[in-house]
């Protein structure tokens, strides 16, 4: 090989940001998950105290993680650790709204433990809460490692700097996106693939909101587009299938697109 391609590569290697690999991350978060929600892994019958030492080998190796983590501050890792399990009680209540989101308006859903252990659309939206709350504490890199990781397993992909309220219900969900900015009420409903998405703009304009707002009660169906910062869908409106959508609808409204299908019988 050349030996400037080689230098390349070293220069590359030198100039990398330390983070822990993407394994140990998404099994961290993973880890986490099936502790507050059981029904995920192998029976196991922790008491209280037991319970509590779990949970500190998963917030000491959150610490671990933050602190080989280059860009956290130094000696902050400790603090953020404890911030985000104190925060866990509420990631743990909206969780629960989103699974009775799904229960209640999947006819398919039988139960809880379905949901929990089957249904891709509540492995994401879990994971997107841990890295919305870590995004919140100004973690770099881990928040967007762990929603990749959901990403890569479910076919969701959910900005962590997205702000969504309490009961999503992501049916399927299969080539769902959800851009950074995009900001999401309460009791939102989102099909396959759906895109909460930017239109093209500078790079320059990187820190304005280029994502749309979606109010509450709002049912957006499958192939659906809506994009730009200033596009906001007013709350109990209801977005077909395949609609293309850059400009705002006021509350209740219905958007639809209309194909012309023509059927040519045999032998007609």
């Amino acid at each position: 090989m050349k030996t400037t391609f080689l230098n390349t590569i070293i220069q590359r290697q030198n100039q990398q940001q330390v983070v822990p690999s993407n394994q140990t991350i998404a099994h961290w978060a993973q880890t986490l998950l099936n502790l507050i929600f059981p029904e995920r892994g192998a029976s196991t019958n922790y008491d209280q105290e037991a319970l509590k030492g779990v949970f500190f080998e998963l917030k000491e190796e959150l610490q671990l993680i933050l602190k080989f983590t280059k860009g956290c501050g130094k000696n902050e890792h400790r603090e953020i650790a404890e911030t985000f399990f104190d925060s866990l009680p509420e990631i743990y209540r909206k969780l629960t709204t989103d699974l009775k989101a799904i229960v209640e308006g999947d006819p398919a859903a039988k139960s809880e433990f379905e949901i929990i252990r089957c249904y891709p659309g509540f492995f994401a939206i879990a994971m997107y809460r841990f890295a919305h709350q870590l995004h919140l504490l100004g973690v770099p890199h881990i928040p967007r490692i762990i929603t990749e990781y959901a990403h890569t397993t479910t076919g969701i992909d959910i900005h962590p700097a997205a702000e969504i309220g309490e009961y999503l219900y992501i049916d399927h969900g299969t080539g769902l996106v959800i851009g950074e900015t995009t900001v999401i009420g309460n009791y939102v409903k989102l099909y396959q693939g759906v895109t909460l998405g930017a239109l093209s703009v500078d790079k320059s304009k990187s820190n304005s909101k280029r994502h749309p707002t979606i109010g509450n009660h709002v049912i957006i169906y499958s192939g659906a587009t809506i994009l730009g910062g200033e596009t906001f869908v007013g709350d109990y409106s209801v977005i077909g299938g395949n609609v293309w959508l850059t400009k705002s609808i006021p509350e209740g409204a219905t958007v639809y697109h209309q194909a012309e299908i023509k059927i040519k019988e045999k032998n007609s």
